[in-house]
């Protein structure tokens, strides 16, 4: 499924995939009673706004057959998020940049890192310093 959503967002013709993170399975956050994640990251060029970015990933995920019932962070068939905009900060109801747990959750950062260690999180750091906080330290 998510590779479909990656294939959907790039037959956009507003907006061009350049690059997409490898796939990685993850334990749930939150709600725990659910099969693992799989998370991704990628990284699109486009002249949309990030409101306009966030309508086009809500579409997709209605596309696939999100629905929004259930408990939050519980089962659903895909979840799509605007996790940053380089440079950009917004807070605004309905749209946060960066995404507001982002520095905290390192299944987001990971995909991140693997395609620009050097990113920033704004206010946050580079997101390769905020996921090497996140994992214990080697004895």
């Amino acid at each position: 499924m998510l590779a479909r959503a990656v294939v959907l967002l790039g037959e956009r013709p507003w907006i061009e995939v350049v690059a997409t993170s490898s796939f990685l399975e993850t334990d749930p956050v939150g709600y725990l009673e659910q099969p693992a994640f799989l998370n991704a990251a990628v990284a699109v060029e486009t002249s949309l706004s990030p409101t306009e970015i966030l309508a086009t990933l809500l579409d997709i995920e209605r596309e696939l057959g999100r629905t929004r019932e259930g408990p939050r962070f519980g089962p659903r068939t895909i979840d799509l998020d605007l996790l940053l905009v380089p440079g950009v900060t917004i807070d605004e109801p309905g749209l946060t940049l960066p995404h507001p747990r982002l520095h905290e959750r390192a299944f987001a950062l990971e995909p991140l890192a693997e395609l620009d260690p050097l990113l920033v999180v704004p206010g946050q750091g580079p997101v390769r310093e905020l996921l090497d906080a996140l994992r214990p330290l080697d004895d």
